[in-house]
């Protein structure tokens, strides 16, 4: 398998880590749409969130409570992303979550 995301995970690729366990990797994304930006993965490839089952999904969630607190973002607040497909947005076919921050993301924009 060549997913950018499991090569990653297994070290192939450099990533800046900002939580690990044996379950998720959170990395910070290479091309940040807000000041904080960070992708939440599981470490058991799923092509989406389609495959994945829900206790992952919600294990990433719970995570992303702890990386919150620890960037700062629980006070003035944050977005959970997770684009499923082409037409949603993915663009990397393994389960991620997007971690959005430190600016206003008020929806719509304007």
């Amino acid at each position: 398998m060549n997913c950018l995301f499991c090569r990653i995970i297994k070290g192939e690729i450099p990533s800046d880590k900002v939580y690990e366990d044996d379950r998720v990797l959170a990395f910070r994304d290479i091309d940040p749409q807000a000041p904080t930006h960070i992708l939440i993965i599981p470490k058991q490839h799923y092509d989406s969130i389609l495959e994945a089952d829900p206790e992952t999904v919600a294990y990433m969630a719970e995570i992303s409570k702890k990386i919150a607190a620890a960037e700062g973002l629980c006070e003035k607040g944050f977005r959970l992303v997770i684009n499923t497909g082409e037409e949603g947005g993915q663009s990397v076919k393994h389960l991620h979550m997007h971690m959005l921050g430190g600016r206003s993301l008020q929806w719509p924009p304007g």
